[in-house]
């Protein structure tokens, strides 16, 4: 008995030895893939297609325990085309997958001599001002409201829905936009580079409809469809209970006020401006003490 758990324990300790640094690095690499792999697919479409080729995998170790010649060489073709219709079935999520990896860090370098700019500080923070401004006024009047920011992803399906506006953000352009019954009150308004651009959009549903809370109406349902497809900031104002919410990354935050959707556009919108901004005053107010001393 000995024996064998000591043989044991050196077959274990002999593959912890064997062990070097690339099948280290080949381990991370691995987990990583899989972590985000069920991150991604937890609590989607994903999901029941998942358990459907589990079944079918079950179904292939009964057929080969039992020799079921015909279940076996049905399942066989199944899973010899399967890889094209993983890709069918899977298209939402693997969109989903490339977007986010096209977002990611690595691709703000310039790599083929782009010579797109950020959006001016002062276009921005007017209309961040604004939209704040506009959805605490949008609230307390329970009027119903969906504004985009539009990010990296481009949103040019979307905009060619609606109408083009091409004007500087303000609270009394919204006011007119989202006032009942006129004609682009229902869209959702699109602002670029932190000036409105078109209004009256339509937007994508969600790719998880069927699990979001039912009393969520179809405002919040555009909103979260449009952050699954997109990186964009989209506001929500209830028109029901005037309620302000923000959907980013397909999750949907409510209870906002309007210095707490400040907070947050501006650290979405405008987060290394920011930063700079507070270095360049640190810097400043370190250069006046000195020269005051």
């Amino acid at each position: 008995m000995l024996e064998t758990i000591g043989q044991a324990i050196n077959s274990v300790w002999g593959v912890f030895k064997s062990i070097g640094l690339n099948d280290i690095v080949d381990i991370a690499i691995l987990y990583f893939l899989i972590y985000n792999g069920i991150k991604l697919i937890r609590e989607t479409r994903a999901q029941q297609l998942i358990k459907g080729i589990l079944v079918l995998i079950l179904c292939y170790c009964v057929a080969a325990f039992f020799n079921l010649q015909t279940i076996r060489y049905l399942l066989k073709l199944c899973f010899q085309w399967g890889f094209l219709a993983l890709i069918v079935m899977f298209q939402p999520e693997l969109r989903r997958i490339l977007e986010k990896v096209g977002r990611a860090k690595i691709a703000e370098f310039n790599f083929f001599g782009s010579s797109d700019q950020d959006p001016d500080d002062v276009k921005w923070t007017t209309a961040i001002n604004a939209v704040c401004d506009a959805a605490q006024n949008l609230s307390s009047t329970k009027t119903g409201a969906l504004i985009i920011c539009e990010r990296k992803t481009k949103l040019g399906e979307q905009i060619a829905t609606g109408t083009i506006l091409n004007c500087v953000p303000s609270a009394a352009v919204f006011g007119n936009i989202f006032y009942p019954n006129t004609p682009l009150h229902d869209g959702a308004v699109i602002i670029r580079d932190g000036i409105i651009l078109a209004a009256g959009c339509f937007l994508p549903r969600p790719q998880k409809d069927e699990l979001i809370n039912k009393q969520l109406g179809s405002r919040h349902r555009a909103a979260i469809g449009m952050s699954e497809n997109s990186d964009a900031i989209v506001v929500v104002v209830s028109e029901e209970t005037g309620s302000i919410s923000v959907a980013e990354n397909g999750e949907l935050t409510r209870g906002y006020s309007k210095e707490s959707l400040k907070k947050l556009l501006t650290d979405r919108l405008m987060p290394e401006k920011d930063a700079n901004s507070i270095k360049e005053n640190s810097f400043a107010g370190r250069v006046i003490s000195k020269w005051k001393k």
